[in-house]
């Protein structure tokens, strides 16, 4: 038997249904390719006709030579009904794809209850949807709904309906476990058991309500099951669904079945991040494989450890899914982490054992202040560079002042006034920003750019404000985290004050900073005395 493991993504279908989850055609044609480039088997676009985007999306991907199958997704003709007139199936013959995913109710219960029929008119309902769409010429992949919750309550019926979609001529049985509700080992029993009465090739679609959605999919194949549906990063109603991106390196590099490439494998944690980029929704740090904690050390006889050997503690090679190890530092840091950090950073530190010292040392006084660095590698490696010497400061902070002011029209206005020193040239910068902080980062940029032009390619992507010391009530400290990219990378840089201006204003310093490491600086314009250069309105 063949060890090959067929991926039915289902991100821009089921995964949509997430909350908070929302994707334009363009967002989900671009997520389309990086599916295709990943080497999944199918790509489920959504339900064709259903809304403008869906309709928008399969007429796009018409236009593109896809080595994934395009798969339309819809439901069993309406009861007491005709499948040559029914509305949803004739949608997915009229978007031109080849593959159809067809869902039926297979518990007793949903056909009494939400459909209001009887248990014949239901196993009409799918053999003649099936018949129908196999007449038109379509692959089609039957998704039996709550099939596991059905087999437990009436097995004979779960089974009649997945033998009256083989006898459709169905080309997948899909079993799925519509409320996340059933364990691993009921799964193995119940699709052993379905294995061992079908023909038909079965697929598994499990939902994550009890945090068991890829270990049911894992124990699905075990027993038989070949084509695995899920989304990345798990996206879906309420828990979500099965996750891929745990999924696919799982049955790959544990259970030695074949999913993907190794080369498309190594995509997986872009893939995974790029798709959490699209659907603007933030990754857990520690998700499994993808996540940018996932081979992140901390502890100091950890990372003592994976200096020796990185099998130690990680179980994989990072590189396999396309992720990298990562050392934290932190106040429970040690010599190896600073050592670790440094030689990551290619900085030429020969070691020096006192330097190191006082590094570590400047960490944990840091860390006791409020910071944590785990979080700012950015920060970071400019704290590193600079206690080891590597830092050329390319300005120094003479002030910087905030006007806000409220108008009748209640209207709020921010304009900072920073003043800085850059290489010998005292420079006047004010801008207008939406607020205190947007008015700081507009006119810091404007005075970096007469110098470094190379400020505008970068951006700030995310700011949080985490209250340190909750008793203090206003007078708290605050900590300032800033994600920054440009068009390669992203970098995060911290902040620590109990005023969130000047926390603000440390986390966006660090951030240009780094953004400028190695950078030359243009020669100035002049070099008259100092004068106020601009207002900038933004």
């Amino acid at each position: 038997m063949s060890n090959q493991i067929f991926v039915f993504d289902t991100t821009l279908r089921d995964g949509t249904q997430g909350e908070g989850i929302s994707l334009s055609a363009e967002d989900k044609f671009k997520i389309a390719l990086r599916l295709n480039a990943l080497g999944v088997h199918y790509i489920e676009g959504g339900n064709p006709g259903s809304n403008s985007k869906d309709i928008e999306f399969f007429q796009r991907v018409k236009q593109h030579n896809f080595n994934a199958k395009i798969v339309a997704f819809g439901s069993t003709r309406r009861k007491h009904s005709v499948a040559e007139h029914d509305a949803s199936l004739n949608r997915i013959v009229d978007s031109g794809v080849r593959v159809s995913s067809l869902v039926g109710k297979a518990w007793d219960f949903h056909v009494t209850t939400a459909l209001q029929t009887t248990l014949e008119e239901n196993l009409a309902m799918v053999f003649d949807s099936i018949s129908y769409l196999k007449q038109k010429g379509l692959e089609v992949s039957f998704d039996a709904e709550h099939f596991f919750d059905g087999y437990k309550h009436n097995p004979e019926y779960a089974i009649a309906v997945l033998e009256k979609a083989q006898e459709a001529g169905a080309d997948w049985l899909v079993m799925c476990d519509t409320n996340g509700g059933t364990l691993p080992g009921e799964i193995f029993e119940i699709v052993s058991n379905v294995k061992s009465r079908m023909k038909t090739p079965l697929g598994i679609h499990t939902h994550n309500d009890c945090e068991l959605a890829a270990a049911n999919t894992l124990a699905a194949v075990q027993a038989g099951a070949v084509q695995v549906q899920g989304t990345i990063n798990g996206y879906g109603e309420r828990c979500g669904n099965a996750n891929l991106c745990s999924i696919i390196p799982n049955l790959q590099l544990k259970l030695n079945y074949r999913c993907i490439s190794d080369n498309q494998l190594q995509q997986l944690t872009s893939v995974a991040r790029y798709v959490s980029e699209i659907a603007n929704v933030n990754m857990p740090v520690n998700q499994p494989y993808v996540g940018t904690a996932a081979f992140a050390h901390k502890g100091g006889i950890h990372v003592s450890a994976i200096l020796k050997d990185p099998k130690t503690y990680e179980h994989i090679e990072p590189e396999l899914v396309g992720n990298k190890q990562r050392v934290l530092v932190s106040e429970l840091a040690g010599q190896s982490n600073l050592l670790f950090k440094a030689q990551e950073l290619h900085l030429d530190i020969d070691q020096d054992p006192e330097k190191t010292k006082l590094a570590i040392e400047r960490v944990k006084q840091l860390e006791h202040q409020g910071y944590q660095f785990e979080g700012a590698d950015a920060s970071l490696e400019l704290l590193l560079r600079q206690e080891f010497g590597e830092l050329e400061e390319i300005f120094t902070l003479d002030s910087f002042k905030i006007l806000v002011e409220k108008n009748a029209n209640h209207k709020v206005a921010s304009e900072a006034i920073v003043k800085l020193n850059m290489h010998g040239n005292t420079v006047y910068m004010a801008a207008e920003g939406n607020g205190p902080v947007n008015a700081l980062d507009n006119a810091l940029r404007k005075a970096l750019e007469q110098f470094y032009p190379e400020i505008r390619n970068m951006h700030l992507s995310d700011y949080k404000v985490r209250v340190i010391n909750e008793k203090d009530a206003t007078a708290s400290k605050v900590r300032v985290l800033i994600e920054s990219s440009d068009a390669n990378t992203k970098w995060s840089t911290i902040g620590v004050s109990e005023n969130v201006i000047e926390a603000s204003w440390d986390a966006l310093v660090d951030s240009m900073r780094y953004a400028l490491i190695g950078k030359q600086p243009l020669e100035p314009a002049n070099s008259q005395p100092p004068t106020r250069l601009g207002l900038v309105n933004h």
